[in-house]
């Protein structure tokens, strides 16, 4: 049985009360404190400290946007994923679309920050999809496989072990579309098929592969209840303690 994972990624937005606010009603609902689920929050790497602090006491984990590979350098602006460890950061997003199409990010780059963060003991959230323009032509299945196969075939079973993938349309995300279900589901199941090919079927079985795009109250239910989806990397809704808690109990009700 995969425990479902659902990780919110603030993106750019926060600021310390807002923040203090959310934390402090996702640490005070018992429902995301039972071990049938494993949450997630991911906010600017600016109130990591200040996250760290709040959620000390509960069961909620604590996630990194972004990082560099290398453990050190000249690399103005940038942070290490040692130096997110020492925060209490257990994963790390490697590959969002926006890191991708906006920063440049591209496969051997993905790697070796998926390397660094399992030698910092994160573990990263893979995250893949396709573009509307790639959606429309149906290409979905083949990029994402590539994006999925880059990553995996240069790892060893035990790196791969400890992956997360989360599945993206990039024509979703912020959009207010939301791939069906059942293209959902499609998606996913190729992706366990990709890593039991260049893995192991058993490693393969016990990945967890999350949903992100437009997730929310309203369709969560029915994406969690496909096979191989397994937890959601949750956007907009995740700034909203209400719609965040609604889509971690949905979660929990699904495993």
């Amino acid at each position: 049985m995969r425990t479902p994972l659902v990780a919110g990624n603030w993106k750019m937005h926060g600021h310390l009360s807002a923040n203090a606010d959310l934390l402090t009603a996702l640490v005070s609902c018992a429902d995301l404190q039972t071990k049938a689920l494993e949450v997630l929050v991911c906010p600017p790497s600016i109130y990591l400290a200040q996250a760290h602090s709040l959620l000390a006491a509960s069961a909620i984990q604590l996630g990194a946007q972004n990082f560099h590979p290398q453990n050190q350098g000249a690399f103005t602006g940038e942070i290490a994923a040692p130096m997110l460890q020492e925060f209490g950061v257990s994963y790390a997003l490697v590959g969002h679309s926006e890191r991708r199409s906006l920063f440049a990010e591209d496969d051997t780059f993905l790697l070796a920050k998926c390397q660094a963060a399992l030698s910092a003991r994160i573990t990263p959230i893979l995250c893949v999809g396709e573009s509307l323009e790639e959606y429309e032509k149906g290409q979905g299945l083949e990029v994402v496989r590539a994006q999925v196969t880059s990553v995996v075939r240069a790892l060893n079973p035990e790196e791969v072990q400890s992956l997360v993938i989360a599945y993206e349309p990039v024509w979703a995300i912020g959009t207010g579309l939301t791939a069906t279900p059942e293209y959902a589901q499609q998606v996913h199941a190729e992706i366990r098929d990709q890593v039991a090919h260049w893995s192991e079927p058993s490693i393969a079985q016990q990945l967890r592969i999350l949903y992100g795009g437009s997730v929310k109250p309203e369709n969560a239910a029915a994406l969690f209840a496909m096979p191989d989806v397994d937890g959601a990397l949750v956007g907009g809704a995740s700034l909203d303690a209400a719609s965040f808690i609604a889509i971690c109990q949905a979660a929990a009700h699904t495993s």
